[in-house]
């Protein structure tokens, strides 16, 4: 099938979704930064040293990774070295996988243009690495909400799947990790959560053993791209307990069942040879494949999770920074009336996530706009607001519903936007709770006085600009005694 012929098959929607990306592309930002440092250079370091020897990415990562991470002469500290020799990096592999495909082709350019005397750095922090590297996670950040489209649009039609789509795009944390940290991984949870429910209900209803296994590909890839997305087999899990008990007094019981043990034994199977990545790297670098460098289990408050706060607390609470998440939230009830076995498994998927994130030490997501942790649910909160907002067109006439739908969607995307702008520039923290005071002063008086100008400078001096944030940042960091605030750096 032609290019042509796949464009016309699009949805009028779908093309709109495609122009406003494509018309977002100048925002993407080619910064490697904190917590980027870590995944990008697992790519970086495969791709121009054939190795795991990440002392080039320490070294010129920004200033507040490095500045507890290099001595005054800019060597590594000792007690960032494992027993193994390797330079401790817990971040995961996923992100540097998903990248590699176009980060191959970059360097493939990059040999021929140096060749014919252009002279590019063949180090991996060039330009052409850096914005395809960013290009790249935003490209999956938009599969991921194209999908997820498409996933709302079969439960709550396309209008409602549509605006859904716009508010979680621009209205969620989704848009910092997206455009302006495209190094983080977070985008590409989004993407392959997405890939992973559209393929688990595109094949629900028949799956071959082929499937089965796709499906444990997926789920392992989607570990490999951050450790918590293994709570994906919730869904095929629920599916299963579903069918067995559909069939459990039937004459075919026992053979379902069978078939069913054998298939989810083919996912878990499946889903661990997509772990090996993960595995092998964590055995190189910690020499144990089980160690990930996080927090140790035994620290987590499993028996006393933040379940309030990681909702409601100024420090990155989800409903409070993000409040478009609370009617994205509320329809997954719609969603769950109009198909069970989906509905629970995303409740179940999504609750799941709210337990682990809330009994997590560093539950508040350290330096981070929002709870980033929540990003990797994003197809789940576009179905639960298109639910939400199909549930208005249901009992309002379609005229007012949609006036409704589309006011609140604008209205919470333009305060999203100022409030990241807020935090880009650091007039709230970066890290720890905010003023909620001083915050709300801001959206109304400063942001009108000066997003324009440095939404000018964004694209205008961008280098200068991230100086003089990375500056602010390292400043903060200075005057805050919280070592643990260090990992995310």
């Amino acid at each position: 099938m032609t290019g042509l012929a796949i464009v016309q098959k699009l949805s009028r929607s779908e093309k709109s979704l495609i122009a406003l990306f494509l018309l977002t592309l100048p925002f993407v930002n080619p910064w490697v930064r904190g917590d980027g440092v870590g995944y990008y250079a697992y790519a970086r370091a495969m791709l121009i040293e054939h190795s795991l020897d990440f002392r080039n990415d320490w070294k010129a990562a920004n200033s507040s990774f490095t500045m507890d991470r290099l001595d005054s002469q800019g060597n590594i500290l000792p007690q960032f070295f494992t027993p193994t020799g390797h330079i401790q990096n817990h971040f995961t592999v996923g992100p540097a996988i998903l990248w590699a495909p176009f980060l191959i082709v970059a360097h493939a350019c990059v040999l021929l243009a140096d060749r014919l005397g252009a002279h590019v750095p063949l180090n991996g922090f060039s330009w052409p690495y850096l914005y395809t590297m960013a290009i790249a996670t935003a490209i999956y950040g938009f599969l991921g909400l194209w999908i997820s489209f498409r996933l709302a649009s079969r439960y709550f039609g396309e209008r409602w799947a549509a605006v859904a789509v716009l508010g979680i795009w621009f209205a969620s944390s989704l848009p910092v990790y997206m455009y302006f940290n495209p190094s983080w991984s977070h985008a590409h949870s989004a993407f392959m959560m997405a890939i992973f429910l559209w393929y688990w209900l595109r094949t629900r209803t028949a799956r071959s053993w082929k499937q089965w296994i796709a499906l444990g590909l997926l789920t392992g890839l989607a570990a490999d791209v951050y450790y918590p997305n293994i709570l994906l087999l919730i869904a095929p899990a629920i599916e299963s307990l579903w069918e067995i008990g559909s069939s459990i007094h039937t004459t075919y019981a026992g053979s379902r069942i069978g078939r069913l043990v054998f298939s989810n034994l083919l996912l878990a199977i499946a889903t661990v040879v997509a772990l090996l990545p993960t595995f092998i790297t964590r055995d190189l670098i910690y020499g144990n494949p089980f160690a990930t460098g996080y927090f140790s289990l035994n620290t987590w408050t499993w028996f006393q999770p933040e379940l309030f706060r990681v909702l409601l607390s100024s420090d990155h609470g989800c409903l409070l920074w993000t409040p478009i998440l609370a009617p994205s939230i509320i329809g997954l009830w719609f969603l769950l009336k109009r198909d069970r076995v989906a509905g629970t498994a995303m409740i179940a998927i999504a609750i799941a996530y709210y337990y682990l994130v809330a009994s997590y030490p560093a539950w508040d997501g350290l330096s981070s706009f929002g709870m980033r942790y929540f990003i990797p649910l994003t197809p789940i909160f576009v179905l639960g607001l298109a639910g939400t907002f199909s549930a208005l067109g249901s009992v309002w006439p379609a005229a007012r519903a949609k006036v409704v739908a589309y006011g609140a969607t604008a209205a919470f995307v333009v305060w999203n936007l100022a409030f990241i702008y807020q935090w880009g520039m650091h007039l709230v923290p970066a890290r720890g709770p905010i003023s909620w005071h001083h915050m709300v002063y801001n959206q109304f008086v400063v942001v009108p006085e000066r997003i324009a100008t440095d939404s000018g400078q964004y694209f205008t001096h961008r280098k200068t600009l991230m100086k003089h944030i990375e500056t602010i940042d390292v400043d903060e960091l200075k005057h805050q005694d919280a070592p643990e605030q260090k990992e995310s750096r």
